[in-house]
C-alpha cells in the first residue's frame, strides 16, 4: 500500500497546487493563535473585591 502523503503530494503536483505556500500560511496562522493564547495568559487577572458580610 503506497504512503498516503506521497499520493497526496503527487496529486497536488498533477493539479499544480502550491503546497509550500499553503503550509507556510497554516504555520503563520498557528503561530498567531499561539501568540494570542500566550498573551492572554500573561495578562494579570483582576483581584476580586471582598464581599461585605452582613450579620
Amino acid at each position: 500500500m503506497p504512503d498516503g502523503g506521497k499520493v497526496l503530494r503527487a496529486a497536488a503536483q498533477a493539479y499544480k497546487v502550491d503546497t509550500d505556500a499553503i503550509a507556510l500560511k497554516v504555520k503563520h496562522e498557528f503561530a498567531a493563535k499561539e501568540k494570542a493564547r500566550s498573551a492572554a495568559k500573561i495578562e494579570p487577572r483582576p483581584i476580586p473585591k471582598a464581599s461585605k458580610k452582613t450579620a
